[in-house]
């Protein structure tokens, strides 16, 4: 339960601090005076987003904190899990800074939205106006039946098990896509592939057969040229080197005379060595060039060859053409990689398939089990609301798998007798929509434990003799929750154990919301003014004393 709020520097709070009873809390004001801001700051507090537009002074950060006892809620297995401090007594913390930025604490230790909502909802409810749109939505009859049902752990193990299906799913759908637009490209890659593969490519290949090409082509020019060469070199009686042979002798009869001359003539012998060794090459190189046709056709083939691939491909080069072959390789490799793991997934997705649809028909068959007795359930408690021909109807049809499981809940609901029950929305009043809400949180809190409840203006839409019991309804499940409710109608605000009035306060340079716990005297005086207005009467007065029981 909720022991202690303190709310700083919230909206339209400058600072608040708020010790609500054990029992029925009743929380009166008027209209505007700041009783949905109280609720805003403990809906910050459960978790919900922050705006830096909430802060009373913006240029201070907002702190909202709570104690809660939670001596009795069994929550030691959930604190393990996310490794946090276990107290008797509870801490949340909220944080908002001006830059909107919020953070979150349990026990002095920072946590997630995530983990803080976690918590929070397993310790306390909050009824809005909001929610009680919500009983109209599917979703929201579907969770009714599962917390009437105590399927909360069949539930949350079959939505675990369908997440986990629905990733799996959509991973494989999304490779089953891609598998079908690579298919419609395989066997043309497949075609590229093996064209590129047969032509057994190599680096440097085409400019080493372009050389080989020119030099086929133009064999007979070069053999001329070669021998003519070879002939200014090595002719007997002109050539080349016979002359420098002559030369040597004349210089190496001079270097006998003289030593000086030595040098020159070991320069001169080495350039006769020299040129008699590019003489016997030349004539090795004049006999190796033949004129070969039928190479000549082998070496302009390979080179059309090359040449087509790569107007083909639209590159300039050998070495580009491998590059894509490379590329063709990986791309190929990788769809065979991918069908492998479509194989995997189509195995697992059939696994969890078969799980999620067992575990959907374990819920499904308790859902059905309980629906009859949730309807009678609701029946019996409006007609204690003052519905008497009340009906109500569940109608469970089978779905495809979803998150909520196989089960499209609806009920069905008519105030008269006679009339058959209809869906929510078209069937039930403003003030029917209250009582029934206010029977399945009767409901609710009999099959969870939920240490606290709040209900905003859950009365709204009746009167009389009607507010009277939806004020003892709430009185009764005070008696073993501890609960809180906003209202307007004195039959109601008469029943709680303790009294808070919410009020504006305009003495200060700014208007600032304020909560105070009226003594006895000042609820007569309150309740008296919520039944006749700012300057009730005697007789209002004594009607105040007469609800509340007191001379």
């Amino acid at each position: 339960m909720l022991n202690y709020l303190h709310i700083k520097n919230y909206a339209l709070i400058e600072e608040l601090e708020w010790h609500p009873g054990q029992g029925f809390n009743i929380i009166t004001g008027e209209t505007g005076a700041g009783k949905s801001i109280l609720l805003g700051a403990l809906g910050l507090l459960l978790g919900n987003r922050a705006d830096s537009k909430v802060l009373f002074d913006e240029t201070q950060k907002c702190i909202i904190e709570g104690y809660f006892d939670l001596t009795k809620a069994a929550l030691g297995e959930w604190f393990e899990q996310q490794e946090l401090e276990n107290e008797e007594q509870t801490i949340l913390r909220r944080e908002v800074s001006s830059n909107g930025k919020s953070r979150a604490f349990i026990n002095d230790t920072p946590v997630t939205l995530e983990v803080l909502k976690s918590l929070t909802e397993q310790i306390i409810d909050v009824h809005s106006q909001h929610e009680t749109l919500l009983l109209g939505l599917g979703e929201f009859q579907v969770r009714l039946l599962d917390a009437f049902a105590g399927s909360g752990s069949a539930y949350q193990a079959y939505r675990d098990d369908y997440r986990k299906y629905r990733v799996s799913f959509k991973t494989l759908d999304e490779l089953q896509a891609k598998r079908a637009q690579a298919n419609k490209e395989r066997d043309f890659n497949q075609y590229l592939y093996a064209e590129l593969e047969e032509a057994s490519l190599l680096p440097q290949e085409q400019e080493k057969l372009e050389e080989e090409q020119q030099l086929l082509e133009n064999a007979e020019g070069i053999k001329e040229k070669l021998f003519a060469v070879s002939q200014l070199l090595s002719d007997e009686e002109h050539g080349s080197i016979q002359s420098l042979k002559e030369a040597l002798k004349g210089l190496q009869s001079t270097s006998a005379m003289s030593s000086h001359f030595n040098s020159l003539t070991a320069r001169l012998e080495g350039v006769w060595i020299e040129l008699k060794d590019v003489a016997a090459e030349l004539e090795q190189e004049q006999s190796n060039v033949l004129y070969d046709p039928a190479r000549l056709a082998i070496v302009q083939e390979r080179l059309s060859r090359l040449y087509a691939l790569q107007k083909k491909h639209q590159v300039k080069s050998v070495v580009e053409l491998i590059d894509l072959f490379n590329s063709l390789a990986a791309l190929l490799g990788k769809m065979e990689d991918d069908e492998n793991r479509i194989q995997t997934l189509e195995k697992e997705v059939s696994v969890l398939e078969k799980e999620v649809v067992k575990k959907a028909e374990v819920l499904s068959k308790a859902r059905h089990t309980s629906a009859p007795q949730l309807a009678q359930g609701l029946v019996d408690l409006l007609l204690k609301l003052g519905m008497p021909d009340a009906s109500i109807k569940i109608d469970i049809d089978k779905i495809a798998p979803g998150m909520m499981g196989i089960d499209k809940v609806n009920i069905r609901f008519s105030a008269n007798k006679g009339v058959t029950p209809q869906d929510l929305k078209q069937a039930a009043s403003g003030g029917e929509f209250s009582r029934l809400m206010l029977a399945v949180k009767v409901i609710l809190a009999e099959k969870s434990y939920l240490p606290t409840l709040i209900f905003d203006e859950i009365d709204t839409g009746v009167s009389g003799e009607i507010a009277l019991r939806m004020g003892q309804m709430m009185r009764s499940i005070a008696q073993g929750h501890q609960v809180m409710t906003i209202t307007h109608l004195p039959q109601v605000a008469s029943l709680g154990d303790k009294h808070f009035y919410v009020y504006k306060d305009n003495q200060g340079s700014k208007t600032a919301t304020r909560m105070k716990m009226l003594n006895p005297e000042e609820r007569v005086q309150e309740i008296a003014q919520m039944i006749a207005g700012k300057a009730p009467s005697d007789i209002a007065v004594r009607s105040a004393r007469e609800l509340l029981g007191v001379k």
